[in-house]
């Protein structure tokens, strides 16, 4: 059946997650829905130094917003800064060094968040595609522990924060990549088969989409939504999948391209119309499994990965410092 899943999803992939399908889809949009003033509006970025983070958090700047970039290379982030200063004017953009693959940093830096800012959007866009198979200082398997814990325990650590908010929302950038995986709770950190780090990444990407419906459920005052922002030319492709970008680089989508859909989540009033939970491409919401590809799972498994990530979450809340 996976050999089903990849040639379907592939063929999709070559119709409409490509520049020319974001140019086919972006005839439909509106121009109007994203032509807002944010000011006086607090939007936190994970992994806001290059990529869709980056063009994501400048086109907030744009638009008045006060950006909160949350960036695991202080440098790199130092430098995404000035240029979002730069060329947005906007003087509300703030630095937070914070690796998202480190459970006890990001308890911690939520925890002093809450107690400095207010946040109205929260945009985790955070990620990493590691082939190999590598374990952090906690023992955590690396893209679990950036993809599906950080994205788990980010979101939940500021969650108190977001339920004070007017019109709060939470978009998770996940990957057309997780319609070939059927959500495995079997083995969240992938010691038990051959490592396959992109399917590994796919599955990290199928957990964040139950995670974004699981808590829509959950707390109704927030709007959560997750999104495919198509296959785009960004640092983290041309050095993760080398080969795809090798055979791809010309019909990839810019950064702002895949953006488009993170920002029309993030601050037009169309996207709250529409329910919570959803999964986006190209400003629709789209259907979160192929045809015939079997990957639904039962809601007892989807339940039992929130209280996976639960335990997961609390055990590293408990030793973190402050």
């Amino acid at each position: 059946m996976s050999w089903y899943r990849n040639t379907v999803w592939f063929v999709k992939g070559l119709r409409e997650y490509t520049r020319g399908g974001y140019e086919s889809a972006s005839r439909h949009f509106n121009p109007a829905d994203v032509e807002v003033d944010v000011a006086g509006r607090s939007f936190l970025v994970t992994g806001a130094n290059s990529g869709i983070g980056k063009a994501t958090a400048k086109e907030i700047a744009r638009r008045g917003g006060t950006v909160h970039l949350v960036c695991r290379n202080k440098e790199r982030a130092e430098v995404a800064k000035e240029e979002i200063v730069t060329e947005t004017g906007n003087q509300n953009i703030f630095l937070h060094t914070v690796d998202i693959s480190n459970p006890k940093e990001i308890w911690k830096f939520a925890e002093k968040f809450q107690n400095e800012h207010k946040l109205n959007v929260l945009i985790n866009n955070a990620g990493c595609m590691v082939n190999n198979r590598e374990l952090t200082e906690d023992g955590l398997e690396k893209n679990f522990a950036t993809n599906t814990l950080g994205t788990y325990i980010m979101t939940t650590a500021l969650l108190p924060l977001l339920e004070k908010a007017a019109d709060a929302r939470v978009i998770t950038v996940s990957s057309g990549g997780m319609l070939v995986q059927k959500l495995n709770i079997s083995d969240l950190q992938s010691g038990n088969e051959p490592f396959d780090g992109t399917m590994v990444y796919a599955q990290n990407k199928r957990q964040q989409v139950v995670l974004t419906e699981q808590w829509a459920k959950a707390h109704r005052n927030i709007h959560f939504s997750v999104m495919h922002p198509g296959w785009a030319d960004t640092p983290a492709v041309r050095s993760s999948m080398p080969d795809f970008y090798k055979r791809m680089k010309n019909s990839l989508r810019t950064e702002a391209q895949g953006a488009d859909t993170v920002l029309w989540l993030a601050v037009s009033a169309e996207a709250t119309k529409l329910p919570s939970g959803l999964f986006f491409q190209d400003r629709q919401p789209v259907p979160t499994h192929l045809a015939l590809a079997y990957t639904h799972s039962p809601p007892e498994d989807e339940e039992k990965l929130m209280q996976m990530l639960e335990e997961f979450s609390q055990k590293f809340k408990s030793v973190s410092p402050g």
